[in-house]
C-alpha cells in the first residue's frame, strides 16, 4: 500500500494577540510539488528505507525519528500490533515551511489504520499522531486539498502562544475550504542563504513575538475575510497578489521576515521585480512562494535570470485534492 501526500503552504496564522477569546487560525494551501510518498508492507519485523539514493544521513535519521515517533502514537492508541516494513520513495526538505512533519506523520498513520481496516479522517490522525496544535492547513489539507482556512483554538482549549510542535494535539476548525485556481502557478524559490527554525528555537520565537498588537491583527483579520478570500473565489490574480503582499508586512509575517537574514528579504524584492505579482513567506521559512499567471512565462524566465544561482526555484500548483491512498 502505497500513499502520495501534497505539500503546503503556510500564508499566515491570523490572531496571535488573543484578546477575543481565540488564537491561531491560519490560512495556506496544498500544492503538488514537493510531495512525499511511503509504502507499507507487511513484515515478520519493523524497519524502515529509503528508495532515494545519497539521502544527508541527516535527513534519514530525522525521517526515521518522525515515522517511529508516529508510529508508535497508532499502535499505543489503536492497538495495531502488526510490524511493517516503510519504504519511503520521495522526501522533501524538513524545516523549510513546507509542512513536511505533519505529512510523514499523517502518511505514516493512513498506512497504518488503513492496512488495519480502520477508517479515520485526517483530523482524527492528527489528534492521534500530535500534529496540528496550532495550524491546520496541513492536517485538514491531507484530506481535502486546496485553499484552507481554518479558525483555530479557544482559549479555553489553549491558553499559550506556541508551535505546533509544542502544543496539545487540537486540530483547528475548518472554516473554509476552495479550489485554488488553475490557471494560478506557484513558484517556490529558496534561497540559499536562508535560516531553517525547529525545536525550541520555534518555541522562543512564538514566546517573544506574542501577543502581537490588536490593530494588527484586526488589519490581518479584514484583509483575508474580505479581500483575499473574494479574490480568491473571483479568481482575481491581482487583487489576491496585492493582498499576499500586504500579509508580509504586519502581524507575524513581518516577525518572520525580521528573523530571516536580509538575503531573504532581498529574494523576495528580485521575485517582485521580475514581475512576480504576489510574493510571500511559507510558514518560518526560509521557502518563498510567487503566486502567478501560467500564461505569462516571461516574468517566471526573468525571475530565473534575476535570480540566478542564488536560490533553488521549483514552479508547481495549488492541488485541490488531498493525499492518494493506493492498494
Amino acid at each position: 500500500m502505497r500513499i502520495d501526500t501534497p505539500s503546503r503552504i503556510h500564508i499566515a496564522l491570523i490572531d496571535l494577540n488573543g484578546s477575543y477569546g481565540r488564537v491561531d487560525g491560519g490560512i495556506g494551501l496544498t500544492i503538488e510539488k514537493p510531495g512525499y510518498s511511503m509504502t507499507l508492507a507487511e513484515s515478520d519485523r519493523n524497519s524502515i528505507e529509503f528508495a532515494e539514493k545519497n539521502l544527508p544521513q541527516a535527513v534519514v535519521d530525522e525521517y526515521t525519528l518522525k515515522i517511529n515517533r508516529a508510529a508508535d502514537r497508532v499502535r499505543a492508541e489503536l492497538g495495531i500490533e502488526d510490524p511493517f516494513a516503510f519504504t519511503v520513495n520521495k522526501t522533501y526538505p524538513s524545516h523549510s515551511g513546507l509542512g513536511s512533519g505533519t505529512q510523514i506523520a499523517l502518511a505514516t498513520a493512513k498506512l497504518m489504520t488503513e492496512h488495519a481496516g480502520i477508517h479515520l479522517p485526517s483530523v482524527d490522525l492528527a489528534k492521534i499522531v500530535g500534529r496540528a496544535g496550532t495550524s491546520g492547513i496541513g492536517a485538514h489539507g491531507f484530506d481535502l486539498g486546496g485553499f484552507i482556512v481554518d479558525g483555530g483554538h479557544s482559549k479555553k482549549q489553549k491558553k499559550d502562544f506556541m508551535p505546533s510542535s509544542a502544543s496539545e494535539p487540537i486540530p483547528p476548525v475548518l472554516i473554509g475550504r476552495y479550489d485554488f485556481p488553475e490557471e494560478w502557478g506557484i513558484a517556490l524559490v529558496r534561497p540559499k542563504i536562508g535560516t531553517y527554525f525547529c525545536g525550541r528555537e520555534e518555541i522562543n520565537i512564538f514566546q517573544t513575538c506574542c501577543p502581537l498588537p490588536k490593530d494588527e491583527v484586526k488589519l490581518l483579520s479584514h484583509i483575508i475575510f474580505m479581500n483575499l478570500v473574494p479574490f480568491l473565489i473571483e479568481h482575481d490574480l491581482e487583487g489576491f497578489s496585492a493582498c499576499i503582499n500586504r500579509i508580509q508586512e504586519i502581524a507575524f509575517n513581518k516577525c518572520e521576515f525580521q528573523l530571516q537574514p536580509p538575503e531573504v528579504t532581498q529574494t523576495m524584492n528580485l521575485m517582485k521585480e521580475a514581475g512576480i505579482p504576489g510574493v510571500g513567506l511559507s510558514s518560518l521559512g526560509p521557502t518563498l512562494f510567487g503566486v502567478y499567471d501560467v500564461h505569462d512565462t516571461t516574468a517566471v524566465k526573468e525571475m530565473h535570470d534575476i535570480l540566478g544561482d542564488s536560490a533553488d526555484i521549483l514552479l508547481t500548483k495549488g492541488q485541490n485534492h488531498g493525499a492518494v491512498l493506493y492498494p
